[in-house]
């Protein structure tokens, strides 16, 4: 496993990182969950991403069970605030930051988190009123850092114009083959500024593991047949862009990888790229993403694969 720089912190993360969205303390039983948060130790693995809302609590509690006896040192662990748990407890007030981080903790077991993220941006609560809690949040020692996803360029920007607050040292956007809108705006703003993105669904819901064929129905037991995470499958479970995905094997063979490796490799081309998290429900899953760590890709595959992908895209 390579480690990078998380932005201009001191924190150095792996190159490939464990969630739970979807996943632990919802659609994967409690032992599978340990299992795979013990094969993403035994192979380097550093960053643990999870959030409030996922399972309303129940991955950050499972983590919380979990991770009893490994040395808090040993692992840099992430959480996020921002959507609804109920009618109350959302958004980004300073009420909110302040509650959501306790609760956080309380649930995660730990005194701190090594970085607390905004996980959308809030429209209905002033920016500085938000960076004024995050600060205060870092200042008491709870939050070692601060980061946000899926934040618009300008108002990353204006984040960072507000003086005498804390700074992001993260971003964490969706990003893959099949979805490449953060290199528009948000990359260049970032690498500007010394954030780095931690890269959420690089595998695109699993479809760049190849497995789901454009003719044929979903596999049992894979996500997209999931009540719980199939939903948010559908605009990549269209015939022709599986069709595309099924032609980026080769690419990936002849870089020595599985398709897997080589979409999250691809991910981890972009020097901004600090992280790319992977969801796993199965210990194999997780050891065959992590060897995508420190893959040597010639950069003409590359761009074979992305031209493939963007026509797979088209309408």
């Amino acid at each position: 496993m390579k480690y990078r720089k998380l932005g201009d912190s001191d924190l150095s993360v792996s190159e490939v990182s464990l969630g739970s969205w979807l996943t632990y303390g919802v659609g994967v039983e409690a032992e599978a969950a340990r299992n795979c948060l013990d094969a993403a130790f035994e192979v380097g693995i550093n960053f643990i991403d999870t959030a409030n809302v996922y399972g309303g609590g129940a991955a950050e509690n499972f983590l919380g069970e979990a991770l009893v006896g490994r040395p808090r040192e040993s692992y840099v662990l992430a959480t996020k605030l921002f959507f609804p748990l109920d009618d109350e407890n959302q958004g980004l007030s300073k009420g909110q930051v302040v509650k959501q981080l306790d609760d956080s903790l309380l649930r995660l077991r730990t005194d701190n988190v090594d970085l607390y993220q905004c996980h959308r941006y809030d429209w209905n609560v002033p920016l500085e009123e938000t960076m004024e809690a995050l600060t205060e949040a870092v200042e008491s020692g709870k939050a070692r850092y601060i980061g946000f996803s899926e934040w618009p360029a300008e108002r990353i920007q204006a984040a960072l114009d507000i003086p005498g607050v804390a700074k992001f040292v993260s971003s964490q956007p969706q990003y893959s083959l099949l979805w490449r809108e953060p290199e528009s705006e948000v990359i260049p703003v970032c690498a500007a500024n010394a954030i780095s993105q931690i890269v959420w669904s690089p595998l695109a819901q699993g479809v760049l593991s190849g497995k789901y064929m454009p003719a044929l129905a979903a596999p049992e037991g894979t996500r997209a047949t999931s009540a719980e995470m199939g939903g948010y499958m559908d605009r990549l479970m269209q015939p022709k862009l599986l069709q595309a995905v099924q032609q980026l094997k080769p690419i990936a063979e002849e870089a020595g990888l599985s398709l897997a490796q080589f979409s999250l490799a691809w991910v981890l081309r972009e020097p901004n790229v600090a992280s790319t998290i992977i969801g796993a429900s199965r210990p194999e899953q997780v050891r065959e993403n992590a060897a995508a760590s420190g893959a040597t890709v010639d950069p003409a595959l590359f761009a074979r694969a992305e031209a493939i992908a963007a026509a797979g895209l088209t309408d």
